[in-house]
């Protein structure tokens, strides 16, 4: 059950990150890939900053969320260059 949940909260999660950078989605796929990517980005940031989700969904989502804008901001960045 833990990997259709991360699915959903990685689905999601790249949904509004794309929302937040650039104004659509990915479809579902992209939208799952930029959410699951995002949460191991924001886990690691999130670490870094001495911060958890403490394994709540909206903590989850949070986290995933913040690592996916982030992941798309550096991919922007490297595409300009």
């Amino acid at each position: 059950m833990d990997i259709v949940f991360w699915l959903i909260i990685g689905g999601i999660a790249g949904w509004i990150a794309g929302q937040l950078m650039r104004g659509g989605g990915f479809g579902l796929i992209g939208n799952i890939i930029v959410g699951i990517v995002g949460a191991v980005v924001g886990g690691f940031v999130f670490g870094l900053l001495g911060l958890s989700a403490d394994g709540s969904t909206i903590g989850s989502l949070v986290t995933a969320t913040v690592g996916a804008v982030i992941l798309l901001f550096v991919v922007s960045l490297v595409k300009k260059a």
